[in-house]
């Protein structure tokens, strides 16, 4: 066995205690925009295929974020007949923006923050990093307390007695004893999976991907075996009971709505699409989100009008419906099914979208780890239970956040797609004073086209948040923020970077990618040949810097 001296562990020690994160040489090395996490990932890590990315939005959408989704869309009147369709076309047409910023991501094999550099300048990345940093930050508090909750259902089917569990704490404490318990054994085994690098995470995402569909179906059976068809919210009628009364502005809503859900997702997929080993190769990875998202939404539709059935309630919260049950083996298997949901979802959709979000605002001092660290932390210091119980207009306000996500995904894909012709260099997206410096770090020209997309969204996204607001017939414009900002952003960008003001000095003839599979074998290959041909028409340096053309 190895040993080790005590100056050789300080040795070893010493970075991670340092306020810097560890630097490493490679092609990338201005510290102040680069560090390990944020670089393109090294083509032997790119190992994500088309069953890991099923199985990663398997892991999204099962889980309880969409129980409250849909019921946010039921709640607007509707029953199963109309709600299904509704979820079907917003995660459709999610899907669409979801793809196209994905392949960002599996094109250069860099994250979110990095791709938004060429986008908004090296500086104007930051607000738009935060925007989507807060939102996971928030969620992923809000679900440690609903985990929490899971096993508390959990252990009350193992031991019974722990239904009694004795409350030391007051009533408007938000939290008993016995859940404050729970949330916190909960927590050690979120952050303990959390800390571990999101590539050996895809096996998290497999397993899910076996143990909770069967418990979605199981529930979905039950559901419709007890009711005998599905209860009034399957088979009864719509009655609009929203403020708007009437079914078009409703159904655009209800629109709305779903796509708010992955709304996220949609500008910050790079952060997964760059562990594509194909660059997200094949038109499957297009159907994953509605097909996925409307088989189990209904689920919760099932479940919820049985418990109405059962227990005279409409719930649709999970860890009250489970509750309910009889039998001690439906409870444990049941809260333990969603317990992992909940854990694949909140690292898939919080954690790690954070933490690979935040790492971007500072690589000198930030990485992936230390603020994975922060955010676990983060999930019980501010007692997220007293954020469930007292703020409404908060938890309005993340349900509305979609009129941001909107504007900001138009911008992506306008600049990508149709403006750079999706032709970047890898090597200024690390650089200041570069081509995608703009003007002092900021593109304005960004910023100007997503105001535009955001602020006609500002009066209906107020009346959101206080339902008591006038704010005349701008709600109706907010009933489908997330199509209009996406759809004004595109159009605005591509006129101010066409006719008004181009930006041409972020253009490029030739697009120069980080190093593909194929090349590490050309520089073997080259390597053997400069050594045997004496003349060396050319260098192995030349070789690896030359632009590799993607697969489309």
């Amino acid at each position: 066995m190895p040993s080790f001296s005590v100056q050789q562990v300080k040795e070893r020690i010493k970075p991670h205690l340092s306020w810097k994160v560890p630097a490493r040489h490679g092609v990338y090395e201005d510290r102040k925009w680069s560090n390990e996490d944020l670089d393109p990932i090294p083509p032997e890590k790119r190992t994500w295929g088309g069953l890991d990315y099923w199985a990663y939005w398997t892991s999204d959408m099962m889980a309880p974020p969409l129980a409250s989704t849909v019921s946010s869309v039921m709640a607007l009147g509707f029953t199963a007949r109309e709600t299904i369709p509704i979820v079907f076309f917003g995660f459709m047409i999610c899907s669409v923006v979801v793809t196209l910023t994905g392949k960002m991501g599996a094109t250069y094999a860099v994250p979110y923050p990095v791709i938004v550099r060429s986008i908004f300048g090296m500086y104007g990345s930051y607000p738009v990093i935060l925007i989507r940093a807060f939102v996971a930050l928030m969620w992923t508090a809000i679900l440690t307390v609903q985990a929490g909750d899971f096993l508390q259902r959990c252990l009350e089917a193992i031991w019974p007695s722990f239904i009694d569990f004795p409350n030391k704490l007051p009533e408007d404490a938000g939290i008993t004893s016995a859940g404050l318990l729970c949330l916190f054994l909960y927590w050690f085994i979120q952050t303990g999976l959390a800390l571990m690098p999101i590539n050996k995470l895809r096996i998290l995402f497999l397993v899910k991907g076996i143990i909770v569909p069967p418990t979605f179906i199981a529930l979905f059976l039950w559901a419709a075996i007890v009711t005998k068809g599905g209860g009034p919210l399957v088979t009864g009628k719509a009655k609009i009971t929203s403020d708007y009364m009437n079914t078009a502005y409703s159904a655009l809503t209800g629109l709305n709505v779903i796509m708010g859900l992955f709304s996220s997702m949609a500008v910050n997929m790079p952060d997964f699409g760059r562990f594509s080993k194909n660059r997200l190769g094949g038109y499957h990875q297009y159907f994953a989100l509605p097909v996925i998202g409307t088989l189990a939404a209904l689920t919760p539709i099932f479940v919820t009008s049985a418990n109405q059935y059962l227990w005279g309630e409409f719930q649709w919260y999970m860890p009250a419906v489970i509750a309910n049950f009889d039998s001690r083996a439906a409870k444990f298997f049941t809260g333990f099914s969603f317990i992992l949901a909940t854990i694949g979802n909140q690292v898939a959709a919080g954690t790690y979208p954070f933490s690979n979000d935040v790492t971007g605002i500072a690589p000198k001092y930030i990485n992936i780890f230390r603020a994975t660290l922060f955010i676990s932390i983060f999930c019980v210091v501010c007692t997220p239970w007293n954020i469930i119980k007292n703020a409404t207009g908060l938890l309005a306000f993340l349900s509305g956040y979609s009129c941001l996500m909107g504007p900001l995904a138009g911008v992506m894909v306008c600049d990508y797609y149709l403006i750079k012709k999706r032709k970047l260099n890898i090597h200024e997206l690390y650089r200041s004073n570069g081509i995608y410096w703009y003007d002092h770090g900021v593109n304005w020209r960004a910023y100007a086209a997503f105001l535009t997309g955001f602020v006609p969204l500002l009066p209906g996204f107020a009346k959101s948040i206080d339902h008591t607001l006038n704010v005349g017939g701008a709600w109706k414009i907010y009933t489908f923020a997330w199509i209009f900002g996406f759809t004004l952003s595109v159009l605005v960008y591509y006129v101010i970077c066409t006719y008004v003001s181009p930006i041409t000095g972020a253009l490029v003839e030739e697009a120069v990618y980080p190093p593909q599979r194929g090349d590490i074998e050309s520089r073997v290959i080259t390597s053997i040949e400069e050594v045997s041909d004496s003349k060396g028409s050319f260098s192995a340096k030349e070789k690896e810097l030359s632009p590799t053309p993607p697969e489309h």
